[in-house]
């Protein structure tokens, strides 16, 4: 077997279509994928209602993780499509399922209308999105990949990784732009379903441009001299060496660029509105702004890995990352709300007794100091737990008075009883608004993330392109990079805020991000090929 590239070197006009065609539908798609997590607050209550707000968003986020979670299984479906039917058509059937699952989101009645179907459709719905997705990403990069030559591939495919921000960039928008145009009531009510819905014409648009577009070269070249895999998905695992490549594909690229990727955007974005009590608009604002100014770097990044390799824009990112990740949410922290910041410095909630256990997924504790926990955390007040003989809360160096906290209503109820106390104490529970000037340093933070995201995102497809060879390539590349932005990246928003949920600590999720950093930065500076581009040379180990 050997690589097929007997096809001519597409012109710059036939480039710039290439790589115009593949990014608008990858935004229209990624913006279908990222619109429920933008939506969050709003959607935890239409369709998991449970009367625990900590709950809703768990059970939010569980949902969430479920369309990354079956990411992989679409990779395998559309990835064997892919390198067997060809690469145009296959991410043509990807998009198209897509905008269809994400309208009908908007389609589906609340909880209070069907009761348990709501969540039932939901979870299909994000089903078919994991699917879709799983084939899309894989379609698009192994397609601009296969048109551009090895100095110039790193560019041309990091406007794919561009689009992937542009997508989150899309949802904030439109989020925003529904907001404006309607009163709150509305927006509420059933105005959020118009981001939805709005995919249909995204839908239309997408498709439009895709039809112009013709087949890969290498994949035309490959199906006329008889080389077509005859079962990718089997090739792919036995292939010589893919393993090796599989291995370092998964743990040192997919993972580590992921989990970047969403702690830049989503859990910035929950960060500012969860814990930090900044108002809604104003936070989408200002990750929507800093995610325009962040854009360029997977552009900028994916055009240095062309002139001095691949490996090393993506291992100084994960450096660069594990030094600044903590400090960079501090500063943004004590930015967004200064007066929280200093409250927990000077006032810091100290909880301590026995029969102390919380368990975020129960929709009531079973202990009071369980309830208190659970109310604290429901709060985003940040508090320190240890052992002690009867259940006391100091609030600073004075002791709160327990004993007519309403430990048998409801956690909403017993939710204002603690911030009446802690509000007494000095702490401010309204949303606030950052300064100008608090304002640019969170602007400041957040575009450091983002080229931190560009440095290990920008150079990912070109990378995975070159690792596999051409007839098993879309199924190669896209298996290990949904199980790592699947499972290790689609998760984080859950395991980030059970972590939180669980310590009371709102910067302790950051350690998930760390560690996968971690473990990526290891694999990648053993596995990763240095020096210059090249294509796939099948005595690559």
């Amino acid at each position: 077997m050997h690589e097929v590239n007997g096809a001519p070197e597409p012109t710059a006009a036939e480039i710039r279509l290439v790589v115009a065609a593949s990014s608008i539908g990858t935004v229209f798609e990624w913006y279908d994928f990222f619109i429920y997590g933008t939506l969050g607050a709003i959607l935890s209550k239409a369709f998991f209602p449970t009367g625990n707000a900590t709950l809703e968003m768990l059970l939010f986020w569980l949902v969430f993780a479920v369309g990354f979670g079956f990411r992989p299984l679409g990779a395998v479906l559309f990835g064997y499509l892919g390198d067997r039917l060809g690469r145009k058509y296959t991410f043509l059937v990807t998009v198209t399922l897509m905008g269809i699952a994400t309208a009908g989101v908007g389609l589906i009645p609340p909880a209070t209308t069907i009761g348990y179907a709501a969540p039932v459709l939901v979870i299909l719905l994000r089903v078919l999105q994991g699917l879709a997705l799983g084939g899309e990403y894989g379609g698009a990069a192994v397609y601009v990949a296969e048109h551009a030559a090895p100095g110039r591939r790193g560019f041309f495919t990091s406007f794919i990784q561009s689009s992937v921000v542009g997508g989150f960039v899309l949802s904030l928008v439109v989020v925003l732009a529904c907001k404006g145009a309607m009163s709150a009531e509305t927006w509420t009510t059933w105005g959020w379903r118009v981001p939805f819905l709005l995919s249909l014409v995204l839908l239309a648009v997408s498709l439009w441009m895709r039809l112009k577009l013709s087949e890969s070269p290498v994949f035309k070249a490959m199906k006329e001299s008889g080389e077509v895999a005859g079962n990718p998905f089997i090739e792919s695992l036995t292939y010589p060496g893919n393993g090796r490549r599989l291995f370092i594909a998964l743990f040192g690229v997919a993972a580590g660029l992921t989990v970047i990727f969403y702690t830049s955007m989503f859990t910035g974005l929950s960060f500012l509105k969860g814990p930090m009590r900044v108002e809604d608009m104003t936070a989408e604002l200002i990750v929507g702004l800093s995610c325009v100014i962040g854009m360029p770097f997977s552009v900028v990044f994916g055009h240095i890995s062309d002139k001095v390799g691949r490996k090393l824009p993506i291992v100084l990112g994960y450096v660069a990352t594990l030094v600044l990740l903590f400090p960079i949410f501090w500063m943004i922290g004590n930015a967004a709300n200064p007066g929280l910041a200093e409250m927990a410095r000077r006032e810091p909630v100290v909880v301590s007794g026995p029969d102390c256990s919380y368990n975020p997924f129960a929709a009531e504790q079973a202990t009071n100091c369980g309830k208190l926990l659970a109310d604290l955390s429901a709060s985003g007040v940040r508090y320190s737990l240890r052992e002690g003989p009867a259940l006391v809360m100091t609030i600073g160096p004075a002791a709160a008075s327990l004993e007519t906290y309403p430990w048998h209503e409801k956690s909403a109820v017993r939710g204002k009883d603690l911030q009446a106390m802690l509000t007494h104490a000095g702490y401010d529970f309204a949303k606030v608004r950052p300064s100008f000037g608090n304002g640019a340093i969170i602007v400041f933070g957040l575009v450091v993330l983002m080229a931190l995201t560009g440095a290990t995102y920008g150079p990912v497809a070109a990378v995975l392109s070159e690792m596999f060879p051409a007839r098993i390539r879309y199924s190669s590349m896209s298996i290990p990079y949904h199980i790592g932005t699947g499972y290790l990246g689609g998760f984080l928003p859950l395991i980030s805020s059970l972590i939180v949920a669980r310590t009371g600590d709102p910067y302790a999720g950051l350690w998930y991000t760390w560690v996968v950093v971690f473990v990526a930065l290891v694999v990648g500076v053993w596995g990763l090929k240095g020096g210059p581009p090249k294509d796939f040379a099948h005595d690559d180990a």
